[in-house]
């Protein structure tokens, strides 16, 4: 007997994009699996989907994933999607799942984990202390100070080229609305963001940035949300020299934590970062993408 799916609303909406989801159930009501589809609404993405299908193991092979997925497809159609992204450990059954349906690859990324309860900050503070001429390091906790917001806003664009593979991922446009609500959505869910950026001194505007969001509990792992530099001022270490400040920061407050980073296969410069930061890999993923 095939599964019963229901569908439901995710209420945590977001400026940039809101979910939908599906729950599959069996004839005795008991949840077998789910999904949940987000449909991205700024402008540059909204021909774009993210999918997250999840089945119970004992479940599995049975026709539920199936089932889940074939009702996230039909929305992503009704809704004019062009593309529809999911993301898989390499090597699992999700990994396996999405290819069977039909999904192709676009990238791998790299996965990696810090823990700070290991590491030397002697070994982060000569990286931090170290001269970068012409640049100086700013930092702040929550929201960006309304005196940066325009040139840090302005900054974003250097995620533009970071390597996507074939993911048609779009353009993410940035503005100060955007940034400001990306850090009270952290806030909300009780969570510490804290951004490292790098000023170039002679114009004042901010050329790269560092996020880092903790845990508000101080428990678990913390999470490297983005590292980038413009590329017009690439080349001179910045990158490193930021998100060893970030994790100088972390190390200050919460000894015990973890930090995660992903980056993808092809991102050499910034696994080198990590390596030199101390960083072990602890996974590989593949994002897949389906064309509608």
């Amino acid at each position: 007997m095939p599964p019963r799916i229901t569908q439901l609303t995710d209420p945590s909406a977001t400026p940039s994009s809101h979910r939908l989801a599906w729950l599959a159930s069996g004839a005795d009501g008991i949840p077998l699996g789910s999904a949940f589809l987000r449909l991205f609404a700024k402008e540059g993405q909204t021909h774009l989907a993210e999918l997250d299908v999840a089945v119970h193991p004992a479940e599995r092979r049975q026709g539920v994933g199936t089932a889940l997925l074939d009702a996230a497809l039909d929305t992503a159609r009704a809704e004019r999607r062009r593309a529809v992204i999911a993301q898989a450990e390499q090597g699992s059954s999700g990994d396996a799942f999405l290819a069977a349906c039909g999904f192709r690859q676009v990238l791998t990324l790299m996965y990696a984990r810090l823990e700070l309860a290991e590491t030397e900050p002697d070994h982060l503070t000569r990286i931090a202390e170290q001269p970068h001429p012409g640049y100086y390091l700013t930092g702040w906790s929550g929201v960006v100070p309304t005196e940066l917001a325009r040139t840090y806003a302005a900054s974003r664009r250097a995620m533009d080229d970071m390597p996507m593979g074939d993911t048609d991922y779009g353009t993410v446009v940035w503005d100060v609305e955007r940034v400001v609500a990306a850090a009270e959505a952290i806030a909300k869910r009780g969570d510490s963001l804290y951004t490292v950026a790098a000023v170039h001194a002679s114009s004042g505007t901010i050329v790269g940035f560092s996020e880092l969001v903790l845990p508000g509990d101080g428990e678990g792992d913390g999470q490297h949300y983005g590292t980038a530099v413009l590329p017009e001022h690439r080349g001179h270490g910045l990158g490193l020299w930021m998100k060893a400040e970030a994790i100088l920061h972390a190390h200050g407050l919460h000894r015990d934590l973890g930090l995660l980073t992903d980056t993808a296969e092809s991102n050499r410069p910034m696994r080198r970062v990590n390596d030199a930061l101390g960083y072990r890999p602890t996974h590989t993923a593949v994002e897949y993408q389906l064309d509608l």
